[in-house]
């Protein structure tokens, strides 16, 4: 089975910096794929960073900018620098990574999730 184990998140002042990591464990042959999504109190959950095996990165436009995602294959790792945070920034923030575990297994799998508090 594959885990993936969230660190970093916390209270910040707005306008400062927090940096994520997740890392992945298990079985596990290769990462296609990893994601930060987040949901705030009353929201729905949603795509922060995408970032695939090619360095391929996508963010949402919201933290473009100001948030960038990198990959570590070897580690098996993914993190989430962000600066210049805002108070609309906080949210629970989840790992998220497409795996292949076999040669026909390929699955995604979730965090548990990390809170990000911003103050005003």
């Amino acid at each position: 089975q594959v885990q993936l184990m969230e660190s970093g998140g916390g209270l910040v002042q707005a306008g400062g910096s927090l940096r994520l990591s997740c890392a992945a464990s298990g079985v596990i042959f290769s990462i296609n794929e990893m994601a930060w999504h987040r949901q705030a109190p009353g929201k729905e959950r949603e795509l922060v960073a995408h970032i695939t095996s090619h360095r391929n990165t996508d963010y949402a436009d919201s933290v473009k900018g100001r948030f960038t995602i990198s990959m570590d294959n070897a580690k098996n790792t993914v993190s989430l620098q962000m600066n210049s945070l805002k108070p609309e920034d906080t949210a629970v923030y989840y790992c998220n990574a497409r795996i292949r575990s076999s040669y026909y297994a390929v699955n995604d799998f979730w965090g548990q999730g990390t809170q990000v508090t911003v103050s005003s």
